[in-house]
């Protein structure tokens, strides 16, 4: 459903957006009533606040449920069946014994968001994201404390490719926008997001993770005994690193395919072209991954048959956060289509700052009002994209300003951001909880993209 004309002056707009958003902190924090039934309650009062005909208001709340949906139950569903072949296996415990021997227990949050990085390169913030639980879940089990102190940073990691990176969507839409080079955007977007991922993911992660302990869903307990042989032998390591590495070589392909296409280097009709798209869309890599860890994992240690009460096992304890990961995107869906975004847009368009600072705030402002990053970086690259032609900038100029706007696109995940209700309910935080951690990161990762790329805007010539 496409955004509607704003049915109110950009003041109000905003102040029912911020209305909405203090109503639902209220429902959940402190009248305790379930997140689901808030964001849906809260969704469907302030689509009809905001303007949106009362017919039209189902179809707005549905279409944000099922964008939402559509990308992350599959991913999520996908994602934790892997998680739960390599958990009662022993698998997961391989992969962190090895870890953390070659970096040190002390160590072990700065290894799991190196490997996030790593790993991050081609794969979405919330495939990574729940790929990596089993391994989060084991080194958290194995040195104890609070679950967030290796969580945060693995998830800050993630969070850093996805926003910056190409082959991320918003990146590439960003960079295109602009009229930019994505293979330049590429080669500076890795430094930026490691270098922005230390001082604003990792110190500040594990800081904020050992101020708090929450008590994590139980997703991959361990499974029974007829289900999974707990004396076999776990996976060689290396099993464990090429299955959790299929799904980023088969999304890799099609990345490359899809570039090379876009570049008319390869037909669009070519069928072996269409056959890699195919298997490398995400969670075709995914389902693909989890039939080969099945058949691999499975000798010596569970039968064939069984494999389905695993899998079980896995899907139960997630159906909440799917649930409410969508709801969270309902009431994104609800605060874009309402015009909130397009109130801001006509707004800000001539604030008369310097160009990098002014992409930096209208990305920050569109990722407060509506949640979505994606729709924050490429509104915002619309927005400025005819003062950047006017400037005459160059490809580097361009990415600078890219990163300026995935910056302000990172900032101040709250509660109509999707991601945030999928960190909030795999790491077992209340919704304040979950401000205090994952919104304080989001802000200072972003913020050290920004300072990193108005730098570089500042001294490079």
């Amino acid at each position: 459903m496409d955004p509607l004309a704003p049915a109110h002056p950009t003041w109000v707009m905003l102040l029912i957006a911020a209305v909405a958003v203090a109503v639902l902190l209220v429902l959940i924090a402190k009248v305790k009533l379930h997140a689901f039934i808030s964001l849906v309650l809260v969704s469907a009062v302030t689509a009809v606040v905001a303007g949106i005909p009362v017919a039209d208001v189902p179809a707005a709340m549905l279409a944000g449920f099922s964008a939402t949906l559509g990308s992350v139950a599959l991913l999520v569903a996908f994602g934790v069946m892997l998680g739960r072949l390599l958990e009662v296996t022993g698998g997961a415990q391989v992969l962190a014994d090895t870890l953390i021997g070659v970096f040190g227990e002390k160590r072990a949050p700065f290894a799991l968001g190196v490997a996030a990085l790593i790993f991050g390169f081609p794969i979405f913030f919330d495939a990574g994201l729940v790929v990596f639980l089993p391994i989060i879940f084991a080194v958290a089990r194995r040195f104890g404390g609070s679950i967030l102190v290796y969580a945060l940073p693995t998830a800050g990691a993630f969070a850093a490719m996805h926003a910056v990176v190409p082959p991320h969507p918003a990146p590439v839409a960003a960079a295109t926008e602009l009229g930019g080079d994505i293979g330049l955007t590429l080669l500076l977007g890795v430094p930026v997001a490691v270098l922005a991922w230390f001082p604003g993911a990792y110190l500040v992660g594990t800081r904020l993770g050992a101020r708090y302990n929450p008590e994590p869903p139980d997703v991959f307990a361990t499974g029974d005994a007829d289900a999974a042989k707990s004396d076999a032998t776990p996976p060689p390591f290396a099993t464990v690193v090429l299955l959790l590495a299929l799904p980023l070589v088969l999304i890799g392909l099609n990345t490359v395919v899809s570039t090379l296409i876009a570049a008319g280097s390869v037909s669009e009709d070519a069928t072996w072209a269409s056959a890699l798209i195919l298997i490398g869309q995400t969670p075709i890599a995914l389902l693909i991954t989890v039939l080969v860890a099945i058949f691999v994992l499975s000798p010596g240690r569970f039968p064939i048959g069984r494999a389905s009460d695993i899998l079980d096992q896995a899907l139960g304890p997630i159906c909440a956060i799917i649930l409410i990961t969508g709801a969270g995107g309902m009431f994104g869906g609800v605060l874009r289509i309402s015009g909130i975004g397009e109130a801001l847009s006509t707004s800000l368009s001539g604030l008369g700052l310097s160009l990098i600072v002014q992409a930096f705030l209208i990305a920050t402002l569109l990722r407060v009002a509506q949640g979505s990053a994606t729709v924050a970086l490429t509104t915002t690259a619309g927005l400025i994209s005819a003062q950047v032609a006017a400037a005459g900038l160059g490809n580097f100029d361009i990415a600078l300003l890219v990163f300026a706007i995935a910056a302000g696109a990172t900032v101040l995940s709250h509660v109509n951001d999707s991601g945030f209700w999928l960190v909030s309910r795999f790491f077992g935080m209340d919704v304040i909880t979950t401000l205090k951690t994952w919104t304080v990161l989001e802000t200072t990762l972003g913020l050290s993209v920004f300072v990193i790329a108005s730098a570089l805007w500042i001294v490079v010539p």
